[in-house]
């Protein structure tokens, strides 16, 4: 795991780039998520059999990394949240804005992993 902290308070170092670094973040994190993990691990590996490409797992490694990006640090997991709680507003102008909060914080961990 990286030890290096680039911004606020992190619950954990930020994980390699590998599957079993992966699992062990998230299994500190948000470990009621592990077996959604395995699933599209499973096919994401079995994508990459089938078409011959690295590609389906590289894009699984990414989205995790950005996944626990967002787990291991309070302050993008609080604006996830309120984000995700706010999409179903009745409130169009409010979901409109929630919609834009999610992006902004899925943008800012993958920006943040992908360095």
């Amino acid at each position: 795991m990286s030890t290096q902290a680039d911004h606020g308070h992190e619950l954990i170092p930020r994980p390699e780039h590998t599957p079993d670094a992966l699992r062990a973040a998230l299994a500190a994190v948000d470990p009621g998520r592990l077996p959604e993990m395995q699933r599209t691990k499973d096919e994401a590996f079995a994508k990459a059999v089938e078409w011959q490409s690295l590609s389906p797992v590289r894009s699984w490694v990414l989205v995790w990394a950005r996944d626990i990006e967002i787990a291991r640090r309070p302050d993008l997991a609080a604006r996830h949240a309120r984000a995700r709680e706010d999409l179903e507003h009745q409130d169009t102008a409010v979901g409109r804005k929630a919609l834009e909060e999610l992006s902004a914080v899925l943008d800012e961990a993958m920006k943040a992993v992908r360095v």
